[in-house]
């Protein structure tokens, strides 16, 4: 599936288009090509416009209703009702769901993971701890440049509220 990507992908390379005109944090350049890719499996007529109840039908024939990040695209789509969407909404409409991929709760989990002792926050002990686990050998600098960065009020520990922005944004604080 994903190399029917690549390859559409290659084709509209080679048509003139350039997926540096649609260029945007934490969005790489192949994944770029292959939404590009699958909007243009749905433009059927080469217009550069795609009809949302197309792709409805398209989603739903497939019985792809069921999927919580279907239903919130379908969703999406109702915004447009009738109207044609063009590459950059469809590009808008994906990569909006792709950033929900670490739900609150999923980041919770994890956060969890590191904070063993249920302080609440993420200590320099526990980064210690999360190293050693792994075998990772890093210096204490290191660890504290780590927490410094995703720190917000810089009283040398994460919290839970950090660490979901720290893990959810896309491009990494310095």
């Amino acid at each position: 599936f994903t190399s029917c990507f690549s390859t559409l992908a290659m084709a509209s390379q080679s048509s003139g288009w350039s997926w540096k005109k649609y260029e945007r944090p934490g969005l790489m350049q192949d994944e770029i090509e292959e939404i590009k890719a699958a909007f243009d499996l749905f433009d059927v007529d080469g217009t550069q416009r795609i009809h949302p109840r197309d792709l409805r039908m398209c989603i739903q024939s497939l019985n792809l209703r069921r999927n919580q990040v279907v239903r919130h695209i379908l969703n999406d789509l109702e915004r447009f009702g009738a109207k044609p969407i063009d590459f950059k909404a469809f590009l808008d409409i994906m990569t909006a769901k792709m950033g929900e991929r670490d739900t609150k709760e999923d980041v919770s989990k994890v956060f969890r993971l590191f904070d063993d002792d249920r302080t609440g926050s993420i200590s320099l002990k526990n980064l210690q701890r999360v190293a050693r686990e792994l075998g990772e050998q890093l210096p204490v600098e290191a660890l504290e440049e780590m927490i410094a960065r995703a720190d917000s009020d810089a009283d040398g520990k994460v919290t839970e509220d950090d660490f979901y922005v720290l893990m959810t944004e896309k491009t990494f604080p310095y």
